[in-house]
């Protein structure tokens, strides 16, 4: 088993206008999430996020503990958002074991001490999706279904937005200190996601696409409303979204990803709306 850890620094609207494609990538994107049998993450200093990828296939895998962090375990002062992205597989957290199929969701509160991953078939291994933020407070573990999300769907395949919103590790749905996650899920046609765009001055955002067919992609679209960006992504690929950022992508085809976010408020709706028309 190994871990790598990578910190990227927090990065203003002035210098992000001065970025080639290049550096773009370099400070937003994470290419390669998933590793047999290794844990990969990486630390933004925007609200100290976290986002990484655990993909056991060999061996049981153990969150290990970055000398970054300087903390006497993982979620001594964190909590830890999981879904799973892949086949069927398991957690243990403090010697109690939480099934996870596909798409579904763990929370992981501040004080869980010993936590390990493991696939039940190696030969199509699971694969576990995490985003984890700093934590102030305690609160229960707990795995959340499809079935235990707050559903909204939205959009229509006239605007080719048409998706399902699964709210999962939400306020609404079981307590959290700031960390905040779920999927939204296009329909066949579709490919315009969070559109109209919108920024959120009081938290960040991480995307991470998946099922992205064979051979197609999505655009990533970022940047100040006046200033936008784009990064190409490819499946089970994470972009990391500063709160001055928009955040929204198209794809060649329909597609799945996964929202994360962290800062100071719970309020999904705290949104600044950008109309489609005033972006640059």
């Amino acid at each position: 088993m190994k871990t790598s850890f990578e910190s990227r620094y927090a990065v203003s609207p002035g210098e992000a206008k001065q970025f080639d494609t290049a550096a773009l990538r370099k400070n937003f994107l994470m290419e390669s999430l998933f590793e047999a049998d290794a844990v990969n993450l990486t630390l933004s200093h925007f609200d100290r996020y976290i986002t990484g990828g655990v993909m056991p296939v060999n061996e049981a895998v153990a969150l290990s503990n970055p000398e970054n962090l300087k903390a006497a375990y993982f979620l001594e002062r964190r909590e830890l958002g999981i879904i799973n992205v892949g086949a069927k597989g398991k957690i243990v957290a403090d010697g109690i074991t939480y099934e996870l199929e596909f798409k579904e969701a763990l929370y992981l509160g501040k004080g869980t001490k010993e936590v390990t991953f493991a696939s039940d078939d190696k030969s199509n291994p699971a694969k576990f999706y995490i985003n984890s933020a700093p934590a102030h407070h305690t609160y229960p573990n707990k795995k959340v279904s499809k079935a235990d999300a707050e559903i909204v769907e939205l959009g229509t395949p006239e605007t080719a937005n048409h998706r399902v919103i699964n709210k999962l590790l939400v306020n609404s749905v079981l307590p959290t200190c700031q960390l905040q996650m779920g999927m939204t899920e296009l329909k066949s046609g579709s490919v315009w996601n969070t559109m109209p765009a919108h920024t959120h001055d009081r938290r960040m955002e991480v995307y991470f696409y998946f099922e992205v067919p064979k051979g197609q992609s999505v655009c990533h679209f970022m940047g100040e409303p006046q200033e936008t960006r784009h990064i190409w992504m490819q499946n089970e690929q994470a972009v990391i979204s500063p709160n001055w950022s928009i955040h929204s992508g198209a794809g060649t085809s329909n597609y799945t990803f996964i929202w994360g976010m962290a800062g100071e408020n719970l309020d999904y709706g705290d949104m600044d709306h950008c109309a489609i028309n005033d972006l640059k």
